[in-house]
């Protein structure tokens, strides 16, 4: 299993993680709001500002700190999109 860094010392399971997207469409604040409200939303940006959000296969939502880019960056081995 491959982890890639979530920020702040976290790790996610890169196998795991579905959609890397940015936190900025109604769509996606819907999403984060209803996981918040559900207990599904997993806050790793440790008080920074949340720029991407990670969705994987066992439902959970990750708030990162780290750039949508960046993420998807280690997701590609370290390839730029």
């Amino acid at each position: 299993m491959t982890f890639i860094d979530i920020g702040f010392g976290n790790y996610a399971a890169a196998e795991r993680i579905l959609t890397v997207a940015s936190p900025e469409t109604a769509p996606i604040k819907r999403l984060v709001q209803e996981a918040k409200d559900d207990g599904r939303a997993v806050d790793v940006s440790c008080g920074q500002k949340t720029r991407s959000v990670l969705i994987t296969d066992s439902d959970l939502i990750l708030l990162s700190a780290l750039t949508p880019e960046a993420l998807a960056e280690q997701l590609n081995g370290g390839e730029r999109a």
